[in-house]
């Protein structure tokens, strides 16, 4: 009997979990579909099934061979870790939107590293490069954490303004100090990385860090669940005054829990330039750390769902370019889906009235009560 009340709440749990996001998905891709149907006359005509084709051509350039599936690997993996970092900070009642700037700098100082160990061994440069970009991106984290619990600045604006602080700071230290000599640098950018360049462990560019992103997932799961730190922060995430009382330290658990997400973002920014590009640009373009979201939202803030975010969000990446070329559906048509499914998951209330998808509480997860507390403090101000 007890076994089976704790199969039902766990199924409920699981379903609480679950269910939202595969509505969110399915009605992105049926509103892609219809997309995709509108605008057939200007491909090849009129064409019912032209979303059947465009999913198809999505699916098996994401899977249909090791290269596709190594890919999507690969581009899921910046993803995961940024989504790591935006999703410890939902748990700890805090709206990471710095992530972007964390990854910058994280691969800035990862590639100051991997340059001034540029004639060292690979047992050598690997590890302290990674390790840098990893403090690069705590001591960015840092920052946002330690102005919030002493200041009481918001989150959202020093991160925001972090960000652009971050571009800066790549442009200008890519421009000048570190900016390479070899005959092969035609554009602010430095040399390339040689002890310091990820091994390839699988496929074309199946490089290191996917291994190390996939091996941070249980590592967040015991630090959010199954740890003493990760009961504080979840705790203050939920009622700062009720872990005050309970004689924690809000403060400085705010510090810790901004720190970690830095961090792991700054991990993702060293395993990209370490790993994939091999090199830094002065003009670093990515949108890793706003991607990362999305991949929190999707993931419902849990390291197991922004797993599966991640891997969904880098097939979608992966599949896009064989989409367009059997379709002749742009590539951004998988921006548009990722969008949408954003869309659908910010109208949680409403998608859960709809089809009646039942919840405990408010109806409301605990990463959209954060996201919609922080922009309400904002304006109140």
């Amino acid at each position: 009997m007890i076994a089976r009340s704790w199969r039902r709440m766990w199924l409920r749990r699981l379903q609480a979990l679950v269910l939202l996001p595969a509505i969110s998905i399915l009605l992105a891709l049926v509103i892609g579909a219809i997309l995709m149907i509108l605008s057939s006359p200007l491909i090849s005509g009129f064409d019912l099934l032209l979303p059947l084709t465009a999913y198809r051509a999505l699916a098996i350039g994401a899977f249909g061979s090791v290269n596709g599936l190594v890919g999507s690997l690969v581009n899921a993996t910046p993803l995961l870790l940024a989504g790591l970092a935006v999703g410890i900070g939902f748990k700890g009642g805090l709206f990471n939107i710095g992530a972007q700037g964390q990854f910058l700098v994280g691969a800035l100082t990862a590639t100051i590293a991997a340059i001034a160990l540029n004639a060292a061994s690979p047992l050598v440069a690997i590890p302290v490069s990674l390790v840098a970009g990893m403090v690069g991106g705590l001591a960015w984290g840092f920052i946002p954490g330690f102005l919030k619990a002493f200041t009481g600045a918001h989150e959202v604006v020093t991160t925001i303004m972090l960000n652009f602080v971050a571009i800066y700071l790549v442009s200008w230290v890519i421009s000048a100090p570190l900016r390479g000599t070899g005959p092969e640098v035609t554009f602010a950018r430095t040399d390339a990385f040689v002890a310091a360049q990820l091994p390839i462990l699988i496929g074309r560019n199946g490089h290191l860090a996917v291994l190390i992103a996939a091996v941070m997932v249980p590592i967040a799961w015991w630090l959010l669940y199954r740890s003493t730190t990760g009961f504080e922060i979840r705790t203050v995430g939920a009622n700062p005054d009720a872990a005050r009382n309970a004689g924690m330290h809000p403060r400085w658990i705010t510090i810790l829990t901004m720190s970690i997400c830095g961090l792991l973002a700054g991990l993702a920014g060293a395993g990209e330039v370490l790993g994939e590009v091999g090199y830094m640009p002065a003009s670093y373009g990515t949108t890793v750390g706003f991607d990362a979201i999305a991949v929190a939202l999707l993931g419902r803030a849990h390291p197991v769902g922004i797993l599966f975010a991640a891997l969904l969000f880098g097939a979608m990446q992966q599949g896009a370019g064989l989409m367009q070329s059997q379709a002749e559906i742009p590539a951004q048509m998988v921006n548009v889906l990722q969008a949408v499914i954003l869309f659908f998951l910010a109208a949680e209330i409403i998608v859960r009235r709809v089809f009646r998808v039942r919840t405990a509480g408010t109806g409301v997860s605990d990463e959209l009560k954060t996201v919609a507390q922080s922009y309400g403090d904002q304006a109140s101000r």
